[in-house]
Order: C-alpha cells, then structure tokens, then sequence
C-alpha cells in the first residue's frame, strides 16, 4: 500500500464547532480503546524503567484535549511516579480546559521553548500528518527541547488497517473523523520507513515497537541509555 498523503479536516477546522468537538471526542474514544493511550502510557514507562526516574516533565505536542497524557499520567502515578505535563496545540480550540495541564499555542516543528526544557517531548498520532522532510524536522527540534527522549506514537499503514477503519464508520459521531480516519491510515508511514526517516537527525539511540491494533511506538534517546537492549 502506497503512501497517500491528503488533506485532514481536523487540521484546518473545517467543520462547525460542534463537529470540531465531535470529531474531538471520536479520537478520544479511539486513544482510550484501541492503543493510542496505551502505547504512549508503554513507552513512557520504558523510560521509567530504563532510567530508574521517579518524576519526569513531559511536552504533549500536537496534544489537542491531553486525553492520552492525561491517562498516562494517571497510570504512572499508581506507580509512585509523577509525570508533569504541558500540552502544546497549534489551535487553541482544541485544547481542553478539563485537566490542569499547563497549554501552550504554538507550532510542532518550531517550539517556543528553550534546549532542554523537558525531560520527555512526545507526540500521538501527528507523524503521519508530516511530509517526511517534516518529520526530519520536527524529530530534531524535539530532541532540542527534551533532556532525556522523545517518544512517538503513531499509525501503522496498511490494508488491512484500513478495512478496520472504515469498518469502525457506525461509531464516529463527526463527518470530520470519517473523512480523516481514512487519511490517516492512508498518509501513515511504516515502520522501516520511519526508520529511513530518522536515521540522521542526531539520536544518540533509537528504538522501535509494534502495538496494539496498527500502532507503532518509537523512543529517540538524547544520550544512550543505562542498558544496551531492552528486555
């Protein structure tokens, strides 16, 4: 299946604001049952685990309502861990103001925070909306803000990814998510061509996952981890 990239509705808010907030809740509904919050909350806790942290700071680019941060941040805190969280949109009408995360407006390829002010910079499901010069660019203006890794996660394309997409159409409750879901897919990189992508941008290490329902989970470390390889 070829890459297609195509215009997402979501991003130019295309829609009134009661498909906006529709289409909000649709994604909050797919991160929370089929992996997107999951697959964040496993690489976070690599982090914890590899690194032995009991408190991280963690930038949620392109973060929108911070549902998935929101829910790692509860996980990790029934583990003795606490995750400070700061939610980055490029919209301020998608930004929740239900959390107590700390919002930011501002672009994900040029953030207006200075090297190194977290510890973790993490992105869900905006990969796949960047050209792959995009993404370059993007991955290294990440590194520059975190302390410790990025992590990413995001789609994985395929045909079959697709089908369960559209299968999926009775329970989307905005016409912006069932023209956008299949963009997604259609637009997703695999993994090896993530791998292609980020093989230069200044990762002292960089891992790589399958998840959950077509997720793909990539940690770039700013300086090599405490082990060699992850059990």
């Amino acid at each position: 299946m070829k890459r297609s990239p195509s215009a997402e509705l979501l991003d130019s808010d295309a829609g009134t604001p009661e498909e906006i907030a529709d289409s909000l809740a649709d994604l909050r509904r797919i991160n929370r049952w089929f992996g997107g919050s999951s697959t964040m909350q496993a690489l976070v806790e690599t982090v914890v685990r590899r690194t032995g942290a009991r408190a991280l700071s963690l930038l949620d680019v392109a973060g929108a309502s911070g549902d998935i941060p929101s829910r790692v941040e509860a996980a990790l805190a029934r583990r003795n861990v606490q995750l400070r969280v700061t939610v980055l949109d490029r919209a301020r009408s998608h930004l929740s103001s239900q959390n107590g995360f700390m919002k930011v407006v501002g672009c994900a390829t040029s953030l207006p925070f200075r090297d190194g002010s977290f510890d973790l910079v993490g992105s869900s499901l905006l990969v796949h909306h960047l050209s792959p010069d995009e993404v370059r660019v993007a991955a290294r203006e990440w590194l520059r803000v975190c302390r410790v890794a990025v992590v990413v996660n995001d789609l994985r394309r395929s045909w079959t990814h697709l089908a369960l997409v559209y299968a999926g159409f009775p329970m989307y409750a905005s016409r912006l998510t069932r023209n956008d879901g299949p963009a997604s897919v259609r637009q997703a990189y695999t993994a090896d061509e993530m791998r292609d992508l980020l093989r230069d941008i200044g990762a002292q290490r960089i891992d790589f996952f399958r998840h959950f329902l077509y997720r793909m989970g990539v940690i770039l470390w700013k300086q090599r981890p405490p082990r060699e390889s992850l059990s």
